[in-house]
């Protein structure tokens, strides 16, 4: 009997993606454990958080993982659960937590200590096949394509925790600092809860972008706000940002670190920075009732995700373009 071979893409030598750190493989898929699903991947997202894998800026989880966790696919072998062979489902980062320790029993399971995901601590989604504990796989809203569910899965979902992170007051003003896959849907919730949203990046296309999907202004990175904001979410890994974001902040602001690598912050001074209460917060992954709420928002209000396509077979061109950003939104791997 001929065993049928899947296409996958592993970290072979974390560096910079000038130096191919992901390499090509034709490999059996990958067996589910008891409590897992196997999943026919659908789509996959190419999130900033695949490229600090691939490029060596978090430490190897697993020798050779395969990268991506903004999966959906087609349940091909289910595990006893809701989820049924032939629905589709979403992966997202956070695989599993130990659900006994203080932070999982008091609904941080973001925090575990034992947390794992996707694409770092097990295989993801740039591959044919993937598989997910069936407690952490979510159910997709209907209205969207393949291809543009994928980047909620963490792009939107990421943004979400973010924004509470921020404290963001009712009709509030909110300056995003790069505009990505994850501000682009960011900006899009803030807008519809009623925010004024102010968007700095260095990309003079996504600030195209930004105005045209409602943001009241849209300036360099180094750029201030029109007015002072109420909070901001720095998307870009660019420490230098922070001062910047935080001395545009108003009385009481509040500043969410939406990634899960940044660069040295430089020295903060006491009266510019943090005076009169402005306050610096970090966002750890998210929990799956994060996820919950943030893709039931989903079906509620249709989302304009901008993606960029790339087959399966270009993920490496994915990631350089990523890299260097020239994706317009977010990108996603097709089979």
């Amino acid at each position: 009997m001929t065993t049928v071979l899947a296409r996958a893409w592993r970290v072979q030598r974390p560096g910079l993606m000038s130096t191919h750190p992901l390499c090509r493989v034709r490999e059996s898929p990958p067996r589910p454990a008891a409590d897992e699903l196997l999943v026919r991947v659908l789509a996959c997202g190419v999130c900033r958080t695949d490229l600090h894998v691939a490029e060596g800026d978090l430490p190897v989880h697993r020798r050779g993982v395969v990268p991506g966790h903004e999966v959906v696919g087609e349940v091909v072998g289910s595990a006893n659960g809701p989820f049924t062979t032939g629905q589709r489902v979403g992966i997202a980062w956070l695989r599993r937590t130990c659900g006994r320790c203080r932070y999982c029993t008091r609904g941080s399971e973001n925090l575990c200590p034992r947390s794992e995901y996707t694409g770092w601590d097990a295989d993801g989604g740039y591959a044919d096949y993937a598989t997910v504990p069936a407690d952490y796989a979510y159910p997709l809203p209907e209205g969207y394509p393949d291809t543009e569910l994928a980047p909620l899965l963490c792009a939107g979902i990421i943004g979400w925790r973010a924004l509470a992170r921020a404290n963001l007051p009712p009709g509030g003003r909110l300056a995003l600092y790069g505009f990505g896959a994850s501000a682009h849907l960011t900006a899009q919730v803030a807008l519809a809860q009623g925010a004024t949203v102010h968007v700095l990046t260095r990309s003079a296309p996504a600030r195209e972008l930004a105005l045209a999907l409602g943001a009241t202004s849209a300036g360099g990175a180094a750029d201030r706000p029109p007015e002072p904001v109420d909070s901001a979410i720095l998307f870009a890994p660019a420490g230098e940002l922070v001062p910047l974001a935080l001395a545009a902040l108003d009385r009481g602001g509040t500043l969410a670190l939406a990634g899960i690598h940044l660069s040295d912050i430089p020295m903060l001074h006491y009266q510019e920075h943090l005076f009169q209460e402005r306050q610096l917060r970090s966002v750890t992954a998210n929990t799956r009732h994060d996820g919950h709420e943030f893709l039931h928002f989903a079906a509620q209000h249709r989302l304009h995700v901008i993606t960029t396509p790339y087959p399966l077979d270009q993920a490496d061109a994915a990631l350089t373009d990523l890299a260097a950003d020239r994706v317009p939104g977010a990108a996603v791997l097709i089979p």
